[in-house]
């Protein structure tokens, strides 16, 4: 693992999102500082980052020794303005709210030194919207991470209309250090390109559901064995042409005009969210959710990330 000199990365929230980039960084042998709102938001931010670290050591993708390395790597605080000190790269981690947003980036980007890249993990807003308030927009990004940020490999680099071509070919470099594959969205577009492709598959999948085509469970096996098998290899335009443009245009030819077309959630999901049933976090949603069946889910797909996560090491050394 690279333990050569890397330039300090701050990370201003400390939850799902927050600890895992903060992992990442560390995994790539970057010095992390890390804020969260309070002693307990940090103490579970650690033990999160403990548990993802047992699980790579399990799975044979991080030696032992190097577990306690990678931690020593964070420092945990309560202090935003000690957080951000001397660092290059500021990743804010907060709630996806733009006027929370707005507000925060006004309050830190005096805290910031003059050269810090300052970037929002939205995973949807307008940076130009986000960072409208601060003294210095042109060095306001978005990084939007995937989750979980430490498995994922691709990172959505979205500049603002004020954001300059230097602050972006920064962003892509640090990046690059932390191991990750930037892609650069040319044009603000809410969503981004990877939530767009998700919620257009989410909203067909909501209405098969509420036309009675097939129940969640055999929409779900339907994503995971085909399409879900398939782009990890091959995107929508490669598959496409290796499935032969002719037919896909014959098939977008009929099948584009039954596709949905609704312009918000569907019925199932609003009657979900509106009895407390928000998914796993509630116990309950479109499937039951208890402790045990948790865990369970979490630890198949992180060990089936840390395979690809490896491969794409593996890659990157060669």
């Amino acid at each position: 693992m690279d333990d050569g000199h890397h330039e300090a990365l701050a990370v201003l929230g400390a939850g799902t999102m927050g600890h895992s980039i903060a992992l990442a960084a560390a995994l790539a042998a970057w010095p992390v500082r890390l804020w969260g709102v309070s002693p307990r938001d940090l103490e579970t931010a650690r033990r999160r980052m403990l548990r993802k670290l047992d699980t790579l050591t399990e799975e044979g993708a991080l030696p032992d020794a190097e577990r306690g390395r990678v931690l020593a790597r964070i420092d945990f605080t309560e202090s935003q303005s000690w957080c951000v000190e001397g660092a290059a790269l500021v990743v804010e981690a907060t709630p996806e709210d733009l006027g929370h947003k707005q507000a925060f980036f006004r309050a830190v980007e005096p805290l910031c030194g003059p050269d810090a890249i300052i970037a929002s993990n939205s995973s949807g807003l307008s940076p130009t919207a986000i960072f409208q308030q601060m003294t210095c927009p042109t060095r306001g990004l978005v990084m939007h991470f995937w989750n979980p940020a430490h498995l994922m490999p691709l990172v959505e680099v979205v500049p603002g209309h004020h954001t300059t071509r230097g602050t972006v070919s920064r962003a892509l470099d640090s990046l690059r250090q932390m191991g990750k594959q930037a892609i650069v969205v040319r044009r603000e577009v809410p969503g981004y390109l990877g939530n767009r492709l998700q919620y257009a598959l989410f909203r067909e999948a909501q209405y098969l559901l509420e036309q009675g085509v097939a129940s969640a469970a055999d929409i779900d096996l339907a994503a995971e064995l085909t399409l879900g098998r398939r782009l990890g290899l091959t995107g929508p335009f490669r598959t496409a042409d290796m499935g032969g443009l002719d037919v896909f245009h014959a098939i977008s030819g009929y099948l584009f005009p039954s596709l949905s077309t609704e312009h918000e959630s569907g019925s199932a999901l609003r009657a979900l969210v509106d009895q407390g049933a928000l998914g796993e976090k509630a116990g309950r949603g479109f499937y039951a959710w208890s402790d045990e069946a948790s865990r369970a889910m979490e630890r198949t797909r992180e060990r089936d990330l840390i395979r690809w996560w490896m491969r794409d090491r593996g890659s990157a050394d060669a």
